[in-house]
């Protein structure tokens, strides 16, 4: 898979779990941001965090 392809993968799968407005996040911060949904965390509050 090419790199924007999966950057596109991940923005869906963050988008699906309720983590808006990640257009402007890393690919590193939004599978941080995926990690912490997955582990529970409130998709904005795990949004919040991974950009931190």
């Amino acid at each position: 898979m090419a790199a924007g392809e999966q950057l596109h993968e991940l923005r869906q799968r963050a988008h699906d779990a309720g983590i808006e407005g990640n257009s402007k996040m890393t690919e590193d911060q939004l599978r941080e941001a995926l990690r912490k949904v997955g582990k529970g965390t409130e998709p904005q509050m795990a949004k919040r965090e991974a950009k931190s």
